[in-house]
């Protein structure tokens, strides 16, 4: 989902040699990492409706903020990072993991997970515009042109989703909600993630451990979700269902705290620009998943718009990092 770009942002070194990622040792941290964010698009979806997505955002947090605490102390990490470094992470902990998730939750209330994830395929173009005004980066011509081919191809998706909507009631969608709706949610998700990539990509965030300011940022978030959660839904919800809580422990530790180490790893070896095509790999598998197990249904159209999607992210990706 949007976590992974700041350590895209962070990559310096080496050009690495042409064919790094077919080195097991990178190739199998790097699929591994596409499999499991691209699942938790899906996980998500059992999160929701009979439960309130605010509360289930917080029980994700509220068990992941300890989680990474402990990571970055069995790591060796400094958990001080001073009152600047607090300030950004009670930040990142708003736009991040209060922010950003809550409205991706309620917004698969609305459409496909698989939908969802690759309409966030699309946060580099944010990331790009805040990046450029705040932090001064470059962008390139081509890195726009393969976002519009992007775009069209999303806007493609979306029509289809629109399509499958009954008769009776044009802006529901095939999840059962408002189409509309769940764009706008998805797009708010999507701003959300991207101020929280640009802030912790400046000078402050870049002197302090990752471990220890996403340590931090998950509490801050985890207090704000609760906070926010009772405010909008009411006291706290305890579902009986061990599936339930065993996809708040997947999310959690899967796809929050253990994919993370792996992906900075990633960074490492092979350098930003190749690193980013994780997040491609992310969208098939989570379209796949969609197809098999939400019945997600093709057409022409939606063919044609994930090709477009898929290969207007691939351009802007190399451009964005040459």
């Amino acid at each position: 989902m949007s976590e992974p770009d700041r350590a895209t942002d962070e990559a310096v070194g080496a050009t690495p040699p042409p064919h790094a990622l077919l080195r097991p040792q990178v190739l199998w941290p790097f699929l591994l990492t596409a499999l499991i964010w691209g699942s938790t698009w899906y996980v998500i979806t059992g999160q929701i409706g009979d439960v309130p997505a605010s509360w289930s955002v917080a029980w994700r947090f509220a068990l992941a903020a300890p989680c990474m605490f402990a990571l970055a102390a069995i790591t060796g990490k400094s958990l001080r990072l001073g009152s600047r470094g607090h300030l950004l992470s009670l930040a990142l902990g708003l736009f991040q993991f209060c922010g950003n998730f809550n409205f991706v939750y309620r917004a698969e209330l609305h459409l496909t997970s698989g939908i969802v994830a690759v309409m966030f395929g699309m946060l580099m173009v944010p990331n790009a515009v805040l990046g450029r005004v705040l932090l001064g980066e470059r962008v390139t011509p081509r890195f726009f042109l393969g976002s519009l081919v992007a775009i069209a191809g999303i806007a493609l998706l979306l029509v289809h989703e629109a399509r499958l909507a009954p008769l009776d009631g044009p802006l529901d969608g095939p999840m059962g909600g408002d189409v509309t709706l769940g764009i706008w949610l998805t797009l708010g998700g999507i701003l959300a993630a991207s101020i929280a990539n640009v802030i912790q990509a400046g000078r402050t965030g870049r002197a302090l451990p990752m471990m220890s300011l996403l340590a931090w940022a998950m509490l801050y978030g985890a207090l704000i979700d609760f906070a926010f959660a009772w405010i909008t839904s009411g006291p706290p919800v305890f579902p009986d269902r061990w599936s339930y809580w065993g996809g708040i422990a997947y999310l959690a530790i899967v796809g929050s705290v253990i994919t993370f180490p792996l992906y900075y790893q990633i960074v490492r070896d092979i350098g930003a620009g190749r690193a980013a095509y994780n997040g491609v790999a992310v969208i098939v598998i989570a379209m796949l998943i969609s197809t098999f197990i939400e019945g997600y249904q093709w057409s022409a159209l939606a063919v044609s718009g994930a090709v477009l999607a898929l290969g207007g992210m691939i351009v802007a990706l190399r451009a964005r990092h040459h």
